[in-house]
């Protein structure tokens, strides 16, 4: 689960972590009386679920509050596009009004779960900013990092040395590492997957802050942090993402055209995989998971074919906790309600298949049904390519 970057901030200032003093506005003039109340120069920042704000036009710099009040009226409703939102881009619904501050320095910070360690990664570049991505891709060596020992959290030592490596002056390591500490028990305590600062700024004044803030969480911990799970924006999520949580589906939309119902996330990647491979594009990734029923399979079928890019599905099913009878069973009936109008290729192998098998023979349904994988991958690109 993602945040906005005003409710990350409210999160790491409970940790120590120093933020500046801002406020979200709705309106244009919310935004004028919050920048009146900060005095100065303020900073207007569009909130969305996705970075690369500043060079696609959600950031500036206000003067003044009408200044504020203005570049605020431009900015909500406006669909603003980013490296991260995709050509489509995202609709401005909210801005945050933020002191503007002197700025010396941006640096990088950041913390994730490095899966092949087994552990978070603390890492810190002095290289922040907005080409951070440009910087992890070309000169990697800029990047420090600290690996964090499960159990026992960032060291001071650990902190320190980060602090050291960015070039800070000696009088701001204390501070910077402080900085540091509460940001990872921040990341510790919330099950985040995710949090970074870019910029973490030093201002004229020898102080650090997080000018911008990112966090994502775990979702499989969210019923261990009710809060959390209300700084929740579904405005920011799609809408067919949001109906599969319903029903405990694993979904995610691409932008494909063959659709794709799978047990298991190993074989959902390794069938996106061979429908690449074939030719075709996946316009989902789905997970039943192993113990589905056939009414979260009826669900997934439905999810699956609300995607107007659909233009041909792939069930590929491999029964071992998951029966196939059940998914055969499910499939049929949301068939039948719903009314398929596009081609549907079904993969089934192990417990109960045969039964399976019967069920869709007798469901009256044009079911295309394939042997083994890279057949079924065929069958389903040729049937997608010819119901264009």
């Amino acid at each position: 689960m993602k945040i906005h970057e005003y409710q990350a901030k409210q999160i790491l200032a409970r940790h120590n972590v120093r933020i500046p003093r801002g406020e979200v506005a709705y309106t244009k003039e919310e935004a004028r009386e919050i920048a009146h109340r900060i005095g100065g120069a303020v900073v207007v920042k569009a909130q969305i679920h996705a970075g690369g704000r500043g060079k696609g036009g959600g950031v500036k710099l206000a003067k003044s509050p009408d200044e504020a009040s203005e570049i605020a009226g431009r900015m909500l409703g406006m669909n603003l596009v980013t490296a991260q939102t995709g050509p489509e881009g995202r609709r401005v619904q909210k801005v945050l009004i933020e002191e503007g501050l002197d700025i010396r320095k941006e640096l990088y910070l950041g913390i994730a779960i490095d899966r092949k360690a087994g552990k978070p990664v603390f890492m810190a570049s002095a290289s922040g900013g907005m080409d951070i991505e440009e910087v992890a891709a070309k000169n990697p060596e800029l990047i420090l990092k600290e690996y964090v020992e499960p159990g026992l959290g960032l060291q001071p030592f650990q902190a320190r040395r980060l602090a050291f490596g960015l070039g800070l002056a000696p009088e701001l390591i204390n501070d910077a590492a402080q900085f540091m500490m509460g940001l990872y028990k921040a990341f510790e305590e919330m099950d985040a997957s995710l949090a970074e600062i870019n910029p973490f700024l030093v201002t004229g004044d020898n102080k650090v802050y997080a000018l911008d803030a990112k966090v994502n969480f775990d979702d499989n911990a969210l019923y261990r942090h009710k809060d959390l799970k209300e700084l929740r924006d579904l405005n920011e999520e799609d809408p067919l993402e949001i109906e599969a949580s319903k029903f405990g589906l694993n979904y995610i939309k691409l932008d494909g055209n063959v659709a794709c119902m799978v047990n298991g996330a190993g074989l959902a990647m390794a069938t996106m995989d061979i429908i690449k491979l074939s030719g075709g594009s996946p316009a989902n990734f789905l997970d039943v998971g192993g113990g589905a029923s056939a009414e979260q399979v009826k669900n997934a079928f439905r999810i699956l074919l609300s995607d107007k890019n659909v233009k041909a599905v792939l069930i590929n099913i491999f029964g071992g906790i998951m029966r196939c009878d059940i998914v055969a069973s499910g499939v049929v009936e949301a068939a039948k309600t719903i009314g398929v109008q596009i081609p549907v290729v079904v993969r089934l192998e192990g417990t109960n298949v045969e039964q399976a098998q019967e069920i869709l023979r007798n469901s009256g349904l044009n079911f295309i049904v394939a042997d083994g994988m890279k057949d079924a991958a065929e069958k389903v690109v040729a049937a997608a390519k010819g119901s264009h």
